[in-house]
């Protein structure tokens, strides 16, 4: 602002233009501050809620659009799977072979013959030699689910001798599977089919029963919900404990949380927000994801949930989780780098915009960070002192130097940064911690992903039975498991053990060495 020159006027003049003068600073401080939200609410509105990912619509949500999805994906250069091509002395290696993909999916031949009636030379009539065959392409094809009924025929046995001599027949009967629902059409397939369609593929009930009805059962959504309550508690509730005990264990466990809606809560309104809790490990051989529902988002729910655990808990801003004792707490550097990305001025860069020089601290911490990803812990934690503090300290000196408007996107970035200054530093103390709360982030998404389908809970025993399978399904991925697959390995054999115990348990924990082949997925790759 123009410095005014006082000369020549009176005291009262001077008193009057230095009221308006601070008028018309605090009018300017009020519209930076108004041009800054309207910049954020037009890129929440119509911008990318994320600098890393497309499609995403807004806050909490990453489901893609439906309707233009594949003119987005098409891309003619895409590469398709090959097959491997030996040729006399080498192999030409290619991008996937037909040995990788024979590994999960069967391999059957077609095969093109001549006629009988056609297997003459159609220049001189005579007959022809078989020369050999030949491989001229690959197909992969796709058999829609089948449906049908099993039908159990136990056979009984009488001895005869025991008969005769006693006159009481001994009757020996062969063994039957128990089955995963008494008094029910469902088995471990069909279970597990339907927790599959709602959690992994986000397919709501009511569109569900229309599928069943394409294939001519007829199923109300009442019986699906009944499918999924009822075994998830009896046969995967003891199981979700069995990996709950793990976790605990773990040296580092992420935390997020995300609302739900329940519209039959004792006492409560139906449009009244709970909560869905989520805990993960981190780097860790035998991962776990673990989902949890509460009716309130108290910091008291995290304080119960992890009784028992004295490791590092990484987590965002949230002060909540202030509430668990015997921890270390860790912040989240994504976060902060999200707060200065918000700040930053519409075409601004590191010459114009302090923000902008926030936000590429971040970025080059997050840099130099990623190529220690393969180190062992111990590595990366001497790598981190010797390369990454002196940035950090950088940072921190930058930091207390600016004095930003309290209420500017730039302010409330610099205040969350110096409030959370302890726990964003705390990576430098373990190898193993890490930079950001990613990783219960992405845990949680596909969660919030299929909300956007099927909406809220009906009661408070299917929120409960909805934390269980999606901790069973992601915490199958997180271990490249085939999460449909392992959902029937697991209701198949659980209901036939005589007591759930954990020592029972353990050959069917997702990490076990001792799960069929079959239930793996090595293709996939958890983020």
């Amino acid at each position: 602002m123009q410095k005014i020159n006082f000369t020549g006027l009176t005291p009262e003049q001077i008193e009057y233009v230095s009221t308006l003068e601070k008028i018309v600073e605090n009018q300017q401080i009020r519209i930076n501050q108004l041009t800054e939200l309207l910049i954020k609410s037009q890129k929440a509105l119509y911008g990318q809620s994320s600098e890393k990912r497309r499609y995403v619509l807004g806050e909490d949500n990453d489901q893609i659009s439906l309707f233009n999805e594949a003119e987005v994906e098409a891309n003619n250069k895409a590469e398709e799977p090959t097959v491997q091509t030996i040729v006399a002395a080498h192999t030409r290696k290619p991008k996937r072979t037909k040995e990788e993909l024979a590994q999960t999916v069967p391999v059957v031949e077609v095969v093109c013959d001549l006629d009988e009636d056609k297997r003459s030379c159609g220049i001189c009539q005579a007959d022809l030699r078989y020369l050999g065959k030949e491989h001229v392409r690959d197909e992969l094809e796709i058999i829609p689910a089948q449906v049908r009924v099993l039908r159990y025929i136990r056979f009984n046995y009488v001895c005869t001798v025991c008969e005769k001599e006693t006159g009481d027949a001994n009757i020996v009967k062969a063994p039957v599977p128990a089955p995963v629902m008494k008094r029910s059409l469902a088995s471990a397939s069909t279970v597990a089919y339907v927790m599959y369609q709602k959690y992994a593929n986000g397919m709501p009930l009511y569109r569900q029963e229309k599928d069943w009805a394409n294939q001519g059962v007829t199923l109300s959504r009442a019986t699906l919900a009944n499918w999924i309550i009822r075994p998830s508690h009896e046969w995967l509730e003891p199981m979700y404990n069995a990996i709950h005990k793990h976790l605990i264990s773990e040296p580092l466990i992420h935390a997020d949380e995300t609302v739900l809606q329940v519209l039959k809560e004792p006492g409560r309104k139906a449009t009244t927000e709970s909560r869905m809790w989520v805990y993960t490990s981190g780097r860790s051989p035998t991962p776990a994801v673990l989902f949890e529902y509460q009716p309130t988002r108290s910091g008291q729910h995290a304080r119960r949930f992890l009784e028992g655990f004295s490791g590092y808990l990484q987590t965002d801003g949230y002060s909540g989780y202030n509430a668990v004792p015997d921890v270390i707490h860790c912040g989240c550097w994504a976060h902060l780098q999200r707060k200065f990305e918000e700040a930053i001025p519409q075409g601004a860069d590191t010459k114009t915009s302090k923000a902008a020089i926030g936000y590429d601290y971040c970025n080059r911490l997050f840099a130099m960070d990623k190529k220690w990803e393969e180190l062992s812990a111990e590595r990366r934690y001497e790598e981190r002192l010797k390369n990454m503090k002196p940035l950090l300290d950088e940072f921190w000196e930058w930091v207390q130097q600016l004095n930003p408007l309290p209420n500017s996107n730039l302010g409330k970035a610099i205040t969350y940064a110096l409030n959370q200054k302890e726990s964003l530093n705390r990576f430098l103390l373990d190898g193993r911690i890490e930079l950001s709360n990613n990783r219960a982030e992405n845990a949680i998404r596909p969660y919030v992903t299929g909300r956007k389908n099927w909406l809220f809970a009906d009661t408070t025993r299917g929120a409960k039975a909805s934390a269980i399978v999606y901790s069973m399904i992601e915490t199958a991925k997180a271990n490249q498991l085939n999460p449909y697959m392992y959902l029937v390995h697991l209701l198949t054999n659980l209901p036939s053990l005589k007591e759930l115990t954990h020592e029972s348990l353990t050959p069917y924990l997702p990490w076990s060495p001792e799960l069929p082949s079959w239930c793996r997925n090595d293709s996939y790759k958890a983020p």
